[in-house]
């Protein structure tokens, strides 16, 4: 995959630094140094807002995804596309802005009874979705420009440390609730100034819009991609993030934060096909432009076979020491969410195989299509959470979660194989999955022995080696085989 290997390679690096170093934010320090509550209060602010900051770009990172190759041109400034960029979420923002101020009474008495420490400080939902929507904008730039690197080290490890440092200052009590709170939101502040100094020194992006050009490129079809893609980013994340959202209405907070660092650990499987799409959605989009269809049937197909074995490694590894991993948490309460990771955990594995079909479904000339299968997701979502909740707890989070992602990625499947005739599976796709189940039975009977830590850490490495041998057995991937030890003999 050339680009896409070595950029894919790096990003999973950083993602993986991202995620050890999330791992210790989410399940070492917060529990250690925020109550239940305070972990909820910060989870449902972030996934609110998030959620909110989807739609206030008014697609301009999906815009940028898509037609910024034909603005690519370095001598000429691109033809002034970052000036053009930062227009719509200016825009998004004032309109997002009135309509929170409108419906904050609503919002705020789903909460009055078992969540009220949240309104107390609902407004900083204000500063936190202005944050992350041009954080979205600015870092679909630079995955245009094929650097996808620094953002994804900012996201992924400067955030993650800061906020441990922040937890720990709060902890010490060195600051009030609302003063945390307040530098909480003002992290991701500093990650927008970042990747705005980042895109400045790397590109010397124009801001001047050459109004001639544009009209060239139909400006209306691409404010209608936009537009549409807006409520796709929506659907999309809603399925992220609504069910924290949601679980904040029917519980107390203190449940939300238990359920939030259960929910965390599955992302570690899911982690390589983050940090893949962050390149291939460009080479697909660029793929797609230059009507390369082998180049997209390639990707699609390898980003299949390759994400699966990874997700089923993670897998297992997540899963065989989740109880270890809880029983070195301070609150044995939290061991509650214990179920929630293995639930969540096969859907991120569903997810992982089924490879990056969302870039070749929202960057393809039938995109329209991946937007009514959101709405279908996002209406799905909110059923399944409003059913499901107040029926199972944070079990019917997890559960709805699943089944929403499940039936998406069915559809995404059945829509590219219908309209475009490549589905990513073969006989190797059962052979890996027989590899989890013999890896699983195996070492699901490794004996507890020793301190928790230790139990996880030679417990990961029969896991390793086990899975590792039963693919070499099963001879499922030997052209990855021949690359490592060709890299190996250079």
């Amino acid at each position: 995959m050339g680009i896409i290997q070595r950029q894919g390679i790096i990003n999973s690096i950083i993602t993986y630094l991202g995620i050890i170093i999330g791992a210790l934010n989410l399940v070492v320090f917060q529990p250690w140094f925020l109550t239940k509550e305070e972990i909820g209060l910060t989870r449902v602010l972030f996934s609110l807002s998030a959620l909110i900051a989807t739609f206030v770009p008014i697609g301009m990172n999906s815009i940028t995804l898509k037609f910024f190759p034909r603005f690519r041109n370095a001598e000429n400034k691109h033809y002034g596309y970052f000036g053009l960029m930062m227009i719509l979420p200016v825009i998004g923002f004032l309109i997002t802005a009135i309509a929170l101020v409108a419906f904050k009474p609503f919002i705020t008495a789903q909460y009055n009874k078992q969540s009220p420490l949240f309104n107390d400080y609902f407004n900083y939902v204000f500063p936190l979705t202005l944050f992350l929507s041009f954080t979205s904008v600015l870092a679909a730039y630079c995955f245009s420009l094929f650097k996808t690197s620094f953002p994804a080290l900012i996201n992924d490890v400067l955030i993650r440390v800061v906020s441990i440092f922040l937890f720990g200052a709060f902890f010490l009590k060195w600051l009030s609730l609302p003063q945390f709170i307040t530098l909480f939101v003002c992290i991701y502040g500093l990650q927008t100034m970042l990747l705005l100094i980042y895109i400045f020194k790397i590109d010397n992006p124009g801001i001047k819009v050459d109004k001639a050009f544009l009209r060239e490129q139909n400006p209306k079809t691409m404010l209608k991609y936009g537009l549409l893609l807006s409520f796709t980013a929506l659907s999309s994340l809603g399925l992220k993030y609504i069910d924290v959202v949601m679980l904040g209405k029917y519980l107390p907070l203190a449940y939300v934060g238990i359920y939030s660092i259960a929910a965390f650990m599955p992302t570690v499987i899911e982690a390589p096909l983050g940090a893949l799409e962050k390149i291939g959605i460009a080479k697909i989009s660029e793929a797609w432009t230059n009507n390369d269809f082998n180049e997209v049937r390639k990707i699609y197909f390898q980003s299949s076979r390759y994400l699966f074995l990874a997700g089923c490694l993670l897998f297992l590894g997540v899963n065989l020491n989740t109880h270890s991993l809880y029983q070195m948490l301070p609150d044995k309460d939290f061991a509650l969410g214990e179920s929630v990771v293995l639930i969540i955990s096969i859907g991120t594995l569903i997810n992982m195989a089924t490879g990056i079909n969302d870039s070749i479904v929202y960057t393809s000339d039938k995109y329209i299509y991946g937007t009514y299968m959101l709405l279908i997701l996002f209406v799905l979502a909110i059923g399944n959470n409003y059913i499901l909740i107040p029926l199972y707890g944070m079990n019917g989070a997890a559960l709805a979660t699943v089944i929403s992602a499940t039936v998406f990625n069915i559809m995404k499947f059945t829509f590219i194989w219908v309209n475009y005739k490549i589905q990513p599976f073969d006989k190797r796709t059962l052979m890996i999955l027989l590899a989890l189940i013999i890896s699983g039975s195996i070492c699901y009977f490794i004996p507890a022995v020793g301190h928790p830590a230790v139990q996880i850490i030679y417990r990961s490495i029969a896991i390793l080696i086990v899975f590792l041998s039963c693919v070499k057995a099963l001879n499922i991937v030997p052209e990855l085989e021949e690359q490592v030890l060709s890299k190996f003999r250079k």
